[in-house]
């Protein structure tokens, strides 16, 4: 069985941990505050961070588009990625965005958990203006449809959906929704989605200083 690695409120761990889920993959989930120095991920990733997906064999992958990619390349069924070429990239762009926004949402946080001497606001502007900016393209691509890409649930729907529920999470004040009606809908409709259901993010308390 899998071991992986992940904190609560990830959205990369979480992309992961639906992925598995989709494709009934058994795991075994190691839940921790990977920021703290007593975190156990540093003893299989060096970087340190989550998710990590230690195999049978006891070799680790991890960051977390490698994590889905071999994970779909070892189990391709049911597939969360078109095999067409075109497709294949139409989709990966998506992962894209979403880890763009998840990244800049992340050094949004600890920007504001500095001392406020310390704390910078133009710093902080230009991470924000990459989530507008990454939502407004996610709107774009996703249009009207049922799903972030095509006709069936793909990991487009994974990266977007664990985008915007970590942007819901962290930053509830944020009027993505009335600015993005359409991401608000498909949002909605992933959520409801067992997978997404099992895998809420939720706030960790770290214990160590970080920023």
């Amino acid at each position: 069985m899998y071991r992986l690695y992940s904190a609560t409120p990830s959205p990369f761990a979480r992309k992961v941990r639906i992925q598995l889920i989709e494709k009934a993959i058994p795991f075994e989930l190691i839940t921790e505050v990977p920021w703290n120095a007593d975190a156990a991920v540093p003893a299989v990733n060096p970087l340190g961070k989550v998710p990590a997906l230690v195999l049978e064999s006891g070799e680790a992958i991890f960051e977390s588009r490698l994590v889905n990619e071999w994970i779909e390349a070892k189990h391709p069924a049911p597939p969360l990625v078109p095999q067409a070429l075109d497709d294949r990239l139409a989709v990966k762009r998506y992962e894209v965005l979403g880890d763009g926004i998840c990244d800049a949402l992340v050094l949004m946080f600890f920007e504001k958990s500095r001392a406020p001497e310390k704390f910078s606001q133009e710093w902080f502007d230009r991470q924000l203006r990459k989530v507008d900016a990454g939502l407004a393209e996610l709107a774009r691509l996703v249009a009207t449809g049922a799903w972030a890409w095509g006709d069936r649930f793909t990991q487009a729907d994974i990266s977007t959906g664990a985008a915007l529920k970590y942007l819901e999470v962290r930053w509830p004040d944020f009027p993505w929704r009335a600015r993005h009606p359409n991401l608000a809908a498909l949002s909605d409709r992933l959520e409801a989605r067992p997978s997404f259901a099992a895998t809420v993010p939720t706030p960790q308390a770290i214990r160590d200083r970080v920023a």
